[in-house]
């Protein structure tokens, strides 16, 4: 999962957790209730899995100054700030229930078996490779690039329930 895939489900998890609209932490507004969620989303997404800034900043439709301003500000605005606090806990509970069941793999062959009976498409001579890694087991599979996207989308699909990463390796 990128770091972009990543925060997109921080920020689906927040909106349905604080009942808004999906997407609406990208409005253009300051109104508390869009407001808030959107910077717990932010702190939670830079806590939790270190995602860039500039990443946040581009799903959230904000420069990065203001969420480097959200993680600047998250002490202070836990600690006086009740409806900040409310909303980070609520939020933060939710999704460690989310990332407690995620399931990694204990072997590598496991994970092979896995990805295998997904109909990922290994390939004799690869031109490119996508290193996956869940838990403790890394994979490289070895593909070309007519394969490529496919495969990308076979390991998104039958990873979701999974905690994992990928990573591309130009050969």
């Amino acid at each position: 999962m990128t770091d972009r895939e990543k925060f997109e489900t921080i920020c689906d998890l927040t909106t349905n957790t604080v009942g808004l609209q999906q997407g609406s932490l990208s409005y253009n507004t300051r109104k508390q209730e869009i407001l808030v969620p959107r910077m717990v989303a932010s702190n939670i997404a830079i806590l939790t899995k270190d995602i860039h800034v500039t990443v946040i900043a581009d799903i959230i439709k904000k420069d990065r100054t203001s969420v480097m301003h959200y993680r600047n500000t998250h002490k202070q605005n836990y600690a006086s700030f009740p409806v900040y606090r409310d909303t980070f806990n609520k939020v933060f509970t939710a999704y460690n229930e989310l990332e407690k069941i995620k399931l990694v793999f204990s072997e590598k062959e496991e994970m092979i078996r896995h990805l295998l009976d997904a109909g990922v498409k290994i390939v004799a001579k690869p031109q490119v490779k996508i290193k996956v890694i869940s838990g403790k087991c890394k994979y490289l599979v070895p593909t070309n690039y007519l394969d490529f996207s496919k495969n990308i989308d076979i390991i998104k699909d039958s990873l979701r329930q999974y905690d994992y990463t990928y990573d591309i390796i130009t050969i």
